[in-house]
């Protein structure tokens, strides 16, 4: 399976609004631009994501703009106990309104009402995640979190994918193996996050979807014997003959990896198994917690697996050195989205 790779900046699209190069690359090397999309306001997608965790306790945080709706939501992940708590803020036909940044690289990201004041944003240090929620499960949620960049060359996985309906693509950057540091409250519980063992994840995602789509995606970092390691993995979306988005990061550089298949059990807390058909990475994970979520209104709806689980497995990077992990948490989901 080809896996083309985008070596030199350009436009993400064509004057008809189609995408200029399909693939992928190890920087977002293709500019967005909202204002170029053809395709029907309602069907415009745009979010950021964040996932910060360790072996005990994380969080994810999302603002998104959906067209239909805006949907910005938090989580609170505890795996030791395991709980976990999700509370969202829904909006209707945001269409833009929320100006998410054209870049993954510049710009912040903000949401704020009465409840929840989220932001995103750039700091030297690297990226900056504020949170502030009132009445989060009838207590008071907040954070202030810094997210490190990774080593250099700090390579990401950026896809830039189409599907066959015209108009329509997904460009995408998955950032790994970012260290994570700061504190989070929830009520008069402390949580804090120390660099040497907390990692984070970025998703950011623009693009015009088609409306009934289920997808499988898949993320981990660690530090293997001093260096910072990780994976992404993901299918369902669009067309990828020209690119994947699964990938392997070992100290800074990415190993791109083929096809990825998501053995999942019918009780979601049996073993999971996660390959790549290229047999460059295996995965065994023992779930732990699994934030779901079945959204139903109508017109749109979303059900979603988010699997929180122990990882061990065994990578292979390019080069051939072998990379073996255990006793990691990671996450693989399933998600089936009508939007």
């Amino acid at each position: 399976m080809p896996n083309h790779e985008i070596t030199q900046p350009g436009t993400l699209l064509d004057a008809e609004g189609n995408l200029r190069e399909a693939g992928w690359s190890r920087q977002p090397l293709l500019s967005y631009d909202r204002s170029k999309v053809k395709a029907n306001p309602l069907r415009i997608k745009e979010w950021d994501y964040y996932l910060v965790m360790n072996n005990h306790f994380g969080a994810a945080f999302t603002i998104s703009d959906e067209g239909y709706l805006g949907l910005e939501s938090v989580s609170l992940l505890l795996f030791d106990e395991p709980w976990e708590h999700t509370q969202s803020s829904l909006s209707l036909l945001p269409l833009g309104h929320l100006h998410m940044p054209p870049s993954s690289q510049k710009g912040s990201t903000e949401f704020r009402s009465d409840k929840l004041n989220l932001r995103f944003s750039f700091t030297k240090e690297g990226r900056h995640i504020q949170c502030r929620y009132r009445r989060f499960d009838k207590k008071n949620f907040e954070c202030d979190l810094t997210l490190l960049p990774p080593p250099a060359p700090a390579d990401s996985v950026c896809i830039a994918i189409p599907w066959p309906k015209e108009g329509h693509f997904y460009y995408n950057r998955k950032l790994n193996c970012m260290r994570a540091q700061g504190i989070m409250r929830f009520g008069e519980a402390e949580y804090h996050f120390d660099p040497k063992n907390s990692f984070a994840t970025m998703d950011w995602g623009r693009g015009v979807w088609t409306y009934d789509n289920t997808w499988y995606w898949s993320s981990l970092n660690c530090e293997v014997k001093g260096k910072v390691f990780g994976f992404n993995l993901g299918y369902g979306f669009g067309d990828t003959s020209a690119a994947t988005e699964n990938a392997l990061f070992y100290n800074g550089k990415i190993s791109k990896l083929e096809k990825a298949i998501f053995e999942i059990p019918k009780n979601l807390y049996d073993q999971w198994h996660l390959f790549t058909l290229d047999g460059r990475l295996e995965v065994v994970m023992d779930p732990v917690l699994d934030r779901s979520a079945n959204l139903d209104f109508k017109a749109v709806s979303s059900n979603q697996h988010q699997v929180f689980g122990m990882m061990r497995g065994r990578a292979i990077l390019d080069g051939g050195k072998e990379v073996e992990f255990k006793d990691v948490m990671g996450f693989a989901e399933r998600v089936h989205n009508k939007f």
